[in-house]
This record gives structure tokens, C-alpha cells and sequence, in this order.
């Protein structure tokens, strides 16, 4: 299929894999509460636990007696020690912590990775960032549980760079590029699934050491995606008559591809969606654009929102612990939940564009002028993303077990619509 000369294939192809990779690696680490379940029956970082002597009664499905049991089933001994494992649950936040700041911190030297060496690069130094992760993780034992802190960390910040890579196969799609945009988006988000497939697979027989290593060897299939399905720098925008890109059987088509590619790698008005697009549309330098206060507010805007959500990510385990008395097979019920429901923000991603591109139709058919009611438009989708945001954090913090499925529900849809706005806003700010 590589050789096919149609470029609607090949450019159909590109989305499809695309979705794909988005879907099954690139926020992988959100799935967190799922892997943390797994990591936590392994016996990671156990070695932090140690053994109380109960003082007081315990109701029979205390958490105490539930830690009692656990330990006199691993001992053999039937003593009245309980083990307490609040450092094991630290770790594991701790973990994750590390993880979203990494991801979030190395974007920008990987938008200038992407900016400055082209698609090819970057995307060969993400594989290589993500399979040394999951390669660490499944080398990885109890004993040596730090390696999970780096790993994780690695898997975040390879997984960022996929979709930033992919985020410019929008341009082939002309008047749909802000709907592939965010359907790349929602599947970022959604892509959290991979841990609890992981997690329903261990459940089954099947050890982490060997999920991982099969994770690792997907890394081939990214591989052949990046020579033969994207373009060795940027995909432009607005998109050339007969452009072509990756390797065809035909070494002419080759050098037109890249040709078309290089010719536009130097012109940052064509990348994908990103502050220097915006900013050169407005003849503003990147400094000047820096400096603005519409780029100075959206960026703390939009770090209070992710900050929300990864606190919520990372400290679910222990939130339903906490609720359900530690009763693993609750707590397992309600994180495979929290997993399967991440799969919708693949579909709740688009809800933001419709949103955004009926309202900006009404405005325009009122005489405002293109880029007004662009702006207009992706401010009515921040402020619902915002909205959404507290009515999540409110449902979050009531300590009532069944309503955490509506926060689940929630947590979901708040995050799709915050990663749309935050692609809109910047593109016409």
C-alpha cells in the first residue's frame, strides 16, 4: 500500500494509522489508576510497607482487618499486625507526579526538536523515548521498583510527541482539519484503555513483563508509519496542488515529497496549529507573542485545568480506597471504569468543534468579520470548558462512592473539550 500512487488512500492511511497511534500509546500514562493496580499486587515498592500492631478494634471489613488478613495470608503467621503501605501509596502518586510534570515540562524542547528537524526526527527520537520506557517497565521488578519512576516519565514524554507530530496530518484535509485535530485529541485522552487492557490481561495469566515487551515491539510498526506515511519535515498549510510525501516505489515521487516538504520546512506560517502560527498571522514575533497577555493567560489557564486533572488521575487509587474500605474488588470495578469511560473522549472531542463552528457561523452571518468571530467563538468554548471544569471538581470532591461515576463521565468530557479549545484558541488568538 505504501507504492499506491492515489494520494486519498495514502492520505486516508495517514489518518487512520494516525488515530490509531494516538489511540493505543500516546496518553497511555493516563491510565495510570489501571497500571497502579497491577503494580500494587506485584509487590511494587512493598518493601516501603511495614507491620503495626493493631491498638484498637476493627470492624471485619475494616481497612485495618482487611491489612491484617493480607498480611497473615502472605506470612503464614496469624498475628494481630496490621501492614501499612501509606508510603507504597505515596510512591505511586509520587510516580505519577513526576510523570505528567516531565511530559508537560519537555514539550517545549520537543516543539523545537519537531520545529528544527522535521517530522522524521522527532518521531524516530519519540519511538526510541517510549520503547526505552516500556522496555524499562518490563525489566522492571519489585525490587527494582524506582525503575518505574523514569519509565513512566519516558512513556509520557515519547507519547506527547506523538501527538504532536500527528496533529499536522490535519492540513491534508483542507475544511476538516479542525475536526481531525480534535478527534487526535480525543483519542490522546482515550488512549488510557491500553493500561487497562493491561491490567484485564494480567487479571488473565498474562505477566507485565510480557505486555510490555509486546508494547515495545509496536515500535516497529511506528517506525515503518514515519518513513512511509509522513513527510521527513512538516506537512504545509494551506496544502500545494499534487504535494506528495513518504517513500513511494517511485524515486521521483520520493524527491517531489520531500522536495514540496523542504521547501516549506522553513516557513513556520505553514506548521500545524501552534503559538508561532498564530503569532505570524498577527506579524508578531515568537517573543512578542511570548509576551502577550492573550498567550500569558490561556497558558495559566489551561495549566490550572491540567493540573486539576492529573491530581485526580494520580490520586484515584487512593480516593477509592478510601471510600470503599479498601475493598480491592470495588476498587478494581471502579478503576476499570473510570478506564472503559476514557474511551469516550474520542467521541466527545468533536462536540467542542461543532460547538465552536455553529457559533461561529451565527456570528459571521451577523456581519462580524472572519477573525472576530473566530475569537468569539473559541471564547464561548473556554468558558464552557471552564464551566465543566467545576462542576467536575465539585462532583470530585463529595466523598459519595456512586456519584464517582458521573465524575468519571465528567473528568471525560472536561477534558476533551479543554485539549479542542486550547487547538482553537491558539490558532486564532
Amino acid at each position: 500500500m505504501p507504492c499506491d500512487g492515489r494520494p486519498g488512500v495514502r492520505r486516508w492511511l495517514t489518518f487512520s494509522s494516525g488515530l490509531l497511534e494516538c489511540l493505543c500509546f500516546a496518553g497511555a500514562v493516563f491510565g495510570w489508576a489501571s497500571l497502579v493496580i497491577v503494580l500494587r499486587s506485584e509487590g511494587y515498592f512493598s518493601a516501603l510497607c511495614f507491620n503495626s500492631t493493631a491498638v484498637r478494634a476493627s470492624a471485619p471489613n475494616s481497612t485495618a482487618n482487611i491489612s491484617q488478613r493480607l498480611y497473615s495470608s502472605f506470612t503464614g503467621l496469624n498475628t494481630t499486625h496490621t501492614l501499612e503501605c501509606s508510603d507504597q501509596d505515596e510512591s505511586f502518586s509520587l510516580v505519577f507526579t513526576i510523570t505528567s510534570f516531565a511530559s508537560n515540562f519537555l514539550s517545549f524542547p520537543s516543539g523545537f526538536i519537531f520545529d528544527w528537524l522535521g517530522t522524521a526526527i522527532a518521531r524516530l527520537c519519540a519511538i526510541c523515548i517510549f520503547t526505552v520506557g516500556t522496555l524499562m517497565v518490563a525489566f522492571s521488578t519489585p525490587g527494582l521498583s524506582v525503575l518505574i519512576f523514569p519509565a513512566l516519565s519516558l512513556m509520557g514524554v515519547g507519547g506527547r510527541m506523538y501527538l504532536m507530530t500527528n496533529m499536522q496530518v490535519g492540513n491534508l484535509f483542507g475544511a476538516r482539519r479542525s475536526t481531525v485535530i480534535t478527534v487526535y485529541t480525543g483519542a490522546f485522552g482515550s488512549s488510557s484503555l491500553l493500561f487497562l487492557i493491561i491490567k484485564l490481561l494480567h487479571e488473565a495469566g498474562v505477566s507485565l513483563h510480557n505486555s510490555f515487551l509486546f508494547l515495545s515491539t509496536c515500535s516497529i510498526f511506528l517506525v515503518l508509519r514515519t518513513f512511509f506515511l509522513l513527510p521527513l519535515n512538516r506537512i504545509p498549510y494551506p496544502l500545494p496542488e499534487h504535494y506528495t510525501y513518504g517513500i513511494t516505489c517511485k524515486a521521483n515521487n520520493v524527491v517531489v515529497g520531500h522536495l514540496e516538504s523542504n521547501n516549506n520546512s522553513h516557513s513556520t506560517a505553514n506548521e500545524t496549529p501552534a503559538v508561532n502560527d498564530t503569532c505570524l498571522n498577527e506579524d508578531m514575533s515568537f517573543q512578542e507573542c511570548l509576551q502577550s497577555s492573550f498567550f500569558f493567560w490561556h497558558v495559566l489557564w489551561l495549566a490550572v485545568i491540567q493540573l486539576r486533572h492529573y491530581l485526580f488521575i494520580g490520586t484515584l487509587n487512593p480516593m477509592l480506597q478510601r471510600l470503599t474500605g479498601a475493598d480491592q474488588a470495588v476498587v478494581s470495578q471502579y478503576s476499570n471504569t473510570f478506564a472503559v469511560t476514557q474511551l469516550c473522549g474520542v467521541l466527545c472531542a468533536p462536540w467542542n468543534g461543532l460547538i465552536m463552528d455553529k457559533h461561529r457561523a451565527k456570528l459571521k452571518s451577523r456581519g462580524l468579520e472572519e477573525h472576530e468571530a473566530d475569537l468569539r467563538a473559541a471564547m464561548l468554548s473556554l468558558t464552557l470548558t471552564s464551566l465543566l471544569c467545576v462542576l467536575f471538581s465539585v462532583c470530585a470532591m463529595i466523598p459519595v462512592l456512586p456519584l464517582q461515576y458521573f465524575t468519571f463521565f465528567l473528568q471525560v468530557l472536561n477534558r476533551a473539550f479543554y485539549t479542542g479549545s486550547d487547538a482553537a484558541f491558539i490558532q486564532v488568538m
